[in-house]
């Protein structure tokens, strides 16, 4: 049990009990689709601290439901399974509406506003509680008798209103907030594609000469097919989950446990471009360049590795090139459909129209190109950052508020 810690004057501790009615449990019965009597909200239907109504089942209406009505103010518990201790407050039903089984329903006596409850049921103190108090097994679940005993803060009702008003002007606040950031990082997302078009669909780019990619390669090689772990034992070898828009994750990478040499071929070399050719439609042709990092990295299965001829083509230019919208449109349509699934063979991939400037001029696009790539990585970065910061505010925000502090 988390220790109670000293409060403000005129503030004390009481048990849940103490200031609320007797907790009770919810009805048990079969949800129904029709009308056959009031809604029947169950603890599947609270998603997100939210309730889509129209959603929610009915129950047929039989004698003893009264008990199990809700009414605005009233706050349920999930007492039982993955979402043991978490809570909803009803402010509102939009018609007759009981609580099923696997939630327990309390009321607020005079002395305690539901919101103020509510707010302290999202506090890093309640949910120490419910740690300690839940009971193992299976599935793990808190009774009534446990919830009764949670500790709560209480100040005099002006107290509780000043605080709750504070607390939801607060959260407001940082839900702009993380909402102007998720438009940013949508909006920083968007630039890599942006950047592209700028170069690869200008009118210049139409004087470009033009090959197909199997004339500008020195090869193109599938990858190691062989059973992979992620215990670190053999060899470290790419997945799928290994690139995503043009960088390789080395976190995401995968091991063969079998005698590296049979697979020396496979090992990459900097400048070698990785690309995505069994994906969903939507991730086909995602493609990265191996940099050197980590070193001794090999290729592995479902993914092409590309070698780019430095004669005539720069790979930076290439990677660019088969991120590029011209490109996304040839995989869309030259693509070979199963169930959820795409793909592109090697013969297909060799007839990917490319458009080939000099070399000189294909440096300096992969200069600037590099240049706005890592403005975008940083922007990224620097946006998720705040985010992660956003994240962390809530939870001292509660600390403060029922410490008396806010």
């Amino acid at each position: 049990m988390n220790e109670r810690y000293p409060l403000p004057q005129g503030w004390r501790w009481v048990k849940l009990g103490e200031v609320c009615e007797k907790p009770v449990y919810g009805y048990t019965a079969s949800a129904e689709h029709k009308e056959v009597g009031p809604k029947f909200l169950r603890i599947t239907d609270i998603q997100n601290g939210k309730v889509d109504w129209d959603r929610v089942p009915y129950c047929r209406d039989n004698e003893g439901l009264e008990k199990y009505l809700l009414k605005s103010g009233d706050v349920l518990f999930a007492r039982t399974g993955a979402t043991t201790g978490k809570s909803f407050l009803i402010t509102e039903t939009p018609q007759k509406t009981i609580f099923a089984s696997y939630l327990i329903r309390v009321r607020t006596g005079n002395n305690l506003m539901s919101e103020f409850l509510y707010q302290f049921l999202q506090s890093d103190f309640y949910w120490q509680q419910v740690e300690s108090n839940k009971r193992g097994g299976a599935q793990p679940n808190m009774n009534a008798t446990l919830l009764s005993h949670i500790d709560l803060p209480l100040p005099p009702l002006p107290g509780q209103k000043r605080i709750v008003a504070k607390i939801q002007e607060l959260m407001q606040e940082i839900e702009r907030a993380r909402s102007a950031c998720e438009k940013q990082l949508e909006a920083a997302g968007a630039l890599p594609a942006v950047y592209l078009r700028q170069i690869f669909e200008s009118e210049e780019a139409e004087k470009w000469e033009r090959k197909t990619l199997g004339e500008v390669i020195s090869f193109i090689k599938n990858g190691i097919v062989a059973e992979q772990n992620f215990d670190g034992k053999g060899f470290q070898v790419t997945r799928i989950e290994t690139i995503s828009n043009g960088v390789l994750d080395s976190g995401k990478i995968g091991w063969v446990n079998l005698p590296l040499g049979n697979f020396t071929n496979f090992k990459l070399f900097k400048g070698d471009i990785l690309f995505s050719h069994i994906n969903s439609v939507e991730r086909l042709g995602n493609c990265a360049i191996y940099e050197g990092i980590p070193e001794n990295l090999y290729h592995g299965m479902n993914l092409l590795r590309i070698k780019a001829d430095e004669n005539i083509l720069n790979p930076y230019f290439l990677l660019y090139w088969l991120r590029s919208n011209p490109c996304k449109d040839y995989y869309i349509t030259n693509a070979r459909r199963a169930i959820g699934q795409a793909s592109l063979n090697q013969k297909d991939m060799r007839q990917i129209p490319i458009r080939l400037p000099t070399l000189s001029i294909q440096q300096s696009i992969c200069s600037e190109l590099k240049e706005k790539m890592a403005h975008v990585e940083k922007l990224q970065s620097t946006i998720q950052n705040q985010q992660s910061a956003l994240e962390a505010l809530p939870h001292s925000i509660l600390t403060k508020a029922f410490k008396g502090e806010l």
